[in-house]
């Protein structure tokens, strides 16, 4: 079967191409030619917009805005995106950082699509055509979703209330067996007063770690006091299973990570 590339200077003209059988988007093409490189015949055509608007980063007044075809490269070599760029280091190699763009994240699979954990936790908002959603809306929906994302926008974390954490191991290197984002506030006696835990491979797509999060609330991050949100971070989870680890082990070691996340 051949495979086309269509190039449009639009997105509404991407959008329009998109809603033909067997039209992907192609943003660095790390996970759509690879699965037509692999034989996945519901791929025919490969879409891709070349808008430069696309792969701009502004930051300004504490706000940051990602277009979708910003490279995680180009996040970690931003000078004011260091808060970010842990986030952006931990998904693949130096040659897909190169590639991996923040739209590409955002539909990615787990055990892919580590910095949408990081934006998650960041309470991301998702730029479409269509209009804006939450994070949590659209991953919840992205499976049925045909608009094109044009960029990705959120709130300048400071780098010590934000924290992000990938587990893999040695070989093969580099895909999540767990990934966690944290974004907490705090007193200046160290007591949280807001949480926001993400984690990644503990469902199909990122997820929240609500009663986590409650749990937090009120305390300092000592072994003590953090001891009932790592009890309470398996609730709701349902971790998959994949060649680099089990669901039952991903499970277990949730906890003991996320410690040492709070604890750092």
């Amino acid at each position: 079967m051949s495979l086309a590339l269509q190039i449009f200077s639009t997105v509404k003209d991407a959008n329009a191409a998109l809603q033909t059988a067997g039209a992907r988007y192609m943003g660095g093409g790390t996970l759509v030619v690879r699965a037509a490189n692999e034989g996945d015949v519901s791929v025919s055509r490969l879409v891709r917009v070349s808008d430069p608007g696309l792969s701009q980063i502004a930051v300004s007044g504490g706000k940051v805005r990602l277009g979708a075809s910003v490279t995680m490269a180009a996040i970690d070599r931003h000078p004011e995106l260091a808060a970010l760029a842990p986030a952006a280091r931990a998904v693949g190699g130096p040659a897909i950082r190169n590639m991996a763009t923040v739209g590409g994240n955002l539909f990615a699979p787990a055990p892919y699509g580590d910095f949408a954990v990081a934006l998650l936790a960041l309470d991301a908002t998702v730029v479409t055509e269509d209009g804006e959603l939450p994070i949590e809306t659209f991953l919840a929906g992205r499976d049925t979703s045909r608009a094109v994302v044009t960029a990705v926008s959120l709130s300048m974390p400071k780098t010590e209330s934000f924290r992000f954490l990938k587990i893999s191991r040695v070989k093969p290197k580099g895909i999540s067996v767990l990934s966690i984002a944290a974004l907490m506030q705090r007193t200046a006696d160290g007591t949280v007063t807001s949480a926001r835990i993400a984690l990644g491979c503990m469902a199909d797509r990122p997820m929240r770690a609500k009663a986590a999060e409650r749990a937090l609330l009120g305390c300092k991050l000592t072994p003590e006091e953090i001891a009932p949100a790592l009890a309470a971070a398996g609730e709701g989870i349902s971790p998959i299973t994949d060649p680099i680890a089990s669901a039952r082990y991903r499970a277990e070691i949730l906890p003991v990570h996320l410690g040492r996340l709070l604890l750092a």
